[in-house]
């Protein structure tokens, strides 16, 4: 059995946290594999997409195995290519969508945070209560909460050590979608799938400038912004996508 599981589905990548019995807790073994995993997708030109998730209904992941902690695991869960789970220091050059099939908490909210979009499970739970254990969170929750939600919701969760529901979660915009359990890999493939009809090096460049312009000020993102335009329109992709338009045809892309 692999800590973490791969399926294709065109050109979507499908990695699944493969430990329902501990939670999907993160142990030596998850952070090698999903470390080599995203390290062979981002080089993968047939990968346009990635979808994370974790086996079971229960949790996507409850964090840090802290027995394999314990037991002498510490460098290969935290010392992974990538960071905690190989994902959470990582810069990834394609969209990733997190699939939260049950509770996102401590490591595994900071997981779900690495990913660049959220589709939850409705009885899906995020938090990072490591305060509650004498520990903070130190996989990269108090650098990205606060990026992605208001400075006082930001401190209510990571001072009061108390998850929160789905419903209230996508209310704040921590997530972009809720569905029944039932639903959430269809929901999950559909969105993939949205963005994966569109030319994969456009998509890739849209989501170097965002994330950039996100952390610099306006005249370094102008930088990143020409830089992306003098790529992207002399593509091969931006000649077929006009052509393809004008044809009444579906696009071909070739992805440079």
């Amino acid at each position: 059995m692999s800590a973490v599981e791969r399926e294709r589905r065109g050109h979507i990548e499908i990695l699944t946290i493969n430990r329902p019995e501990a939670r999907n807790a993160i142990n030596g073994d998850v952070s090698q594999a999903m470390s080599a995993a995203l390290d062979e997708l981002s080089t993968d030109d047939d990968c346009w997409v990635v979808i994370l998730t974790g086996a079971g209904e229960k949790a996507f992941s409850a964090g840090m195995d802290l027995k394999a902690f314990a037991s002498g695991e510490g460098g290969p869960i935290m010392g992974a290519p990538g960071g905690f789970a190989g994902i959470t220091q990582r810069v990834f050059p394609k969209p990733i969508i997190a699939a939260v099939n049950g509770a996102a908490l401590a490591g595994g909210c900071e997981i779900m945070l690495a990913c660049d979009m959220v589709v939850a499970a409705d009885h899906a739970t995020f938090g990072i209560p490591e305060v509650k254990r004498g520990l903070l969170a130190g996989a990269g929750g108090l650098l990205r909460l606060p990026k992605r939600l208001p400075l006082a919701i930001a401190l209510e969760l990571a001072l009061t050590g108390e998850p929160i529901d789905a419903s209230r979660a996508l209310s704040l915009g921590l997530i972009n979608r809720v569905v029944p359990a039932a639903e959430l890999m269809d929901e999950a493939l559909a969105f993939a799938n949205l963005i994966a009809e569109n030319a994969p090096l456009a998509v890739r460049w849209t989501k170097k400038v965002l994330m950039g312009a996100a952390s610099v000020g306006e005249d370094e993102g102008w930088a990143l912004n020409a830089e992306a335009v003098g790529v992207i329109f002399t593509s091969a992709d931006a000649m077929e996508g006009p052509v393809a338009f004008a044809e009444k045809r579906k696009p071909q892309w070739q992805g440079k």
